[in-house]
């Protein structure tokens, strides 16, 4: 199937997840609830949320720098934005966009860059597993999630400092369309990847990551305050976030659509808030954590080959 279908697919998809939410609760009541967010609140949020991208785009520079690809923070943060934009596409595909534009601007092959992608997502994870091990303390559903992730987590780790491992894994991995494209020196990405998840660089990314996911922990904090939410507190709302999120990413599922959203109303409700009040709260969550920043990434694609011309080049 070509990515423009999956695209396609995609969205439809997308359409018909937030559809079938407001077809099983009141939508007269949730359009109501929406309107009552007290919009005094939304600078503060969007400061949070735009604080967060620049910490995630930091991270991947850093990691650019780590393995020797110098190019100006504005380029390397533009690009990485622009992977956020095609953020919706099935199996994490979308960020692959960003070592297709390296190869473009700059002549970097994809060997070189793909794995970094790879340990961006475990660096992804590692501040997630992060901050549901201490919201355990608080929620029990979140420790139990961060132990079993957490053995996941650290079993990729092995695998990406195990040339044998990666090798095998790559290998079955190549049967993907996709992922052979990316993936044409099984050494070269090897050599990469290793690089980028062992020394110093692991412990500066992974705390870019838990300072990541902190700061979106506190831009929902806000939101639920916008909406006059005070029962739950923001050593509540950490965990139950994290553990939404890790859900969504479990699932496999573009965005985790579906999955986040009614983990993450199920976990308010049993804050007491109520069904209508937490499916209109988990709405605009996802608005300003996820989709604003696809937006944004969409926008700044134009200036980096173009939707369209990108997604042909897959």
């Amino acid at each position: 199937m070509k990515l423009i279908n999956k695209v396609v697919i995609t969205l439809i998809c997308f359409t018909g997840v937030y559809s079938a939410f407001l077809f099983f609760t009141d939508i007269g009541v949730i359009f109501d609830k929406l309107l009552n967010f007290k919009i005094e609140f939304l600078p503060v949020i969007f400061s949070l949320v735009i604080f967060g991208w620049f910490i995630h785009g930091l991270r991947w520079h850093v990691l650019l720098r780590n393995v020797k690809i110098n190019i100006s923070a504005k380029s390397s943060f533009s690009i990485w934005l622009s992977g956020i934009g095609l953020s919706f596409i099935p199996g994490e595909v979308g960020d692959f966009v960003k070592a297709q534009i390296l190869k473009n601007k700059y002549n970097i092959p994809r060997a070189k860059s793909s794995p970094i992608i790879i340990s961006e997502w475990l660096y992804t994870a590692s501040g997630l597993v992060s901050l549901c091990l201490f919201g355990g303390l608080f929620f029990e559903i979140s420790l139990y999630l961060g132990c079993i992730f957490g053995v996941v987590l650290i079993i990729f780790f092995i695998i990406a400092n195990s040339k044998k491992l990666f090798t095998k894994l790559l290998k079955i991995g190549s049967k993907i369309k996709i992922i052979s494209r990316f993936s044409e020196s099984l050494t070269d990405s090897f050599d990469t990847i290793k690089k980028c998840t062992s020394g110093r660089v692991v412990i500066t990314s992974c705390l870019l990551s838990v300072l990541f996911w902190f700061i979106d922990s506190i831009a929902v904090f806000f939101i639920m305050h916008g909406y006059g939410i005070n029962a739950v507190q923001i050593l509540d709302i950490i965990p139950i976030y994290s553990s939404a999120i890790v859900l969504g990413y479990a699932s496999f599922l573009p965005l985790g659509t579906g999955v986040v959203e009614g983990a993450l109303g199920t976990f308010l409700q049993s804050y007491g808030v109520e069904l209508s009040l937490s499916f209109s709260v988990v709405i605009i969550i996802r608005l300003f954590t996820r989709w604003s920043g696809i937006l944004a990434g969409l926008f700044v694609l134009r200036y980096n080959g173009g939707f369209f011309k990108i997604l042909k080049e897959f």
